[in-house]
């Protein structure tokens, strides 16, 4: 097994770099860390960027190589029209850790990025050892609620609105009213984010349907769920960790990103299960 970096790849840590995808998307992505480490691969919520693991970079970067990207359609990775898929966005991954000669990962996906977790980790099963599921779920609805959210991005966009959204959807309310600094750079991002890339990450969504193959699942997993959690309920990560065969189930008193709110427990949590 190699968990190195191919030279080839003209690896700089630290710096933000793009690969192109077999369909012509620009994928955005970063490497911290020494290249002789495990790789560690984040995958992030939908309306966000690879910065929102930036208060686990300094804890996790002494163990492992981390390689964090821009899921298609979010930050600075291309945003083509259409509604996207679970497989496609999967299949972005694995031509990037491709692009860099990576042959094995770990993986901790939260929310969209626990999506496509599960799904790299049931189609691609030899791509990953340990596998984290953060505030995730195998399927979310209704439907209509994402339809109706998709409608709005590509007739009328209101970014502003969908900020209010995700913000009271992704930390508890005594954050926001104290303007906690932390919350400020998700706001940015979502204001900046491409309405055509929002209404089709929304769509993958939508329509990934994963509770069937859960249990095909064979990686050791770890399950951090939230107990505020109004976006992917507790019930969410009670079912991945009992439907997954070999998973551990953590709840934190949390809202949706408890690696910003709760970033000493979370790193501390999700570096125990992988050393």
């Amino acid at each position: 097994m190699n968990n190195t970096l191919s030279t080839a790849a003209g690896v700089i840590s630290g710096q933000q770099q793009y690969f192109t995808t077999g369909d012509g998307v620009r994928i955005a992505y970063q490497l911290d860390g020494n290249a002789g480490n495990p790789v560690l691969v984040f995958s992030n919520s939908i309306a966000t960027n690879y910065h929102m693991w930036d208060a686990q970079i300094a804890a996790f970067s002494p163990y492992f190589r981390i390689l964090r990207f821009d899921t298609r359609g979010n930050g600075a990775s291309g945003a083509p029209a259409g509604d996207y898929s679970l497989s496609r966005m999967s299949l972005d991954v694995i031509a990037l850790l491709d692009h860099l000669g990576i042959e094995r990962v770990h993986f901790l996906g939260l929310s969209l990025g626990g999506f496509i977790a599960q799904y790299i980790a049931t189609h691609a099963p030899e791509r990953i050892n340990k596998l984290i599921l953060a505030h995730t779920a195998a399927h979310l609805g209704p439907e209509e609620g994402f339809n109706n959210n998709i409608r709005s991005l590509r007739q009328h966009p209101d970014m502003a609105a969908f900020e209010n959204m995700f913000i009271r959807n992704w930390f508890p309310a005594a954050m926001i009213d104290a303007e906690d600094p932390r919350i400020a750079p998700f706001r940015k991002v979502i204001l900046a984010m491409s309405p055509t890339g929002l209404a089709g990450s929304f769509a993958a969504v939508r329509d990934g349907d994963l509770r069937k193959t859960a249990r095909l699942i064979p990686h050791q997993t770890l399950v951090i769920g939230g107990d505020d959690d109004t976006v992917t309920l507790p019930e969410h990560s009670a079912f991945l960790a009992v439907a997954i065969p070999d998973a551990r189930l953590v709840m934190l008193p949390a809202v949706h990103l408890s690696n910003v709110e709760l970033k000493e427990t979370f790193n501390q949590t999700v570096l125990e299960f992988l050393q």
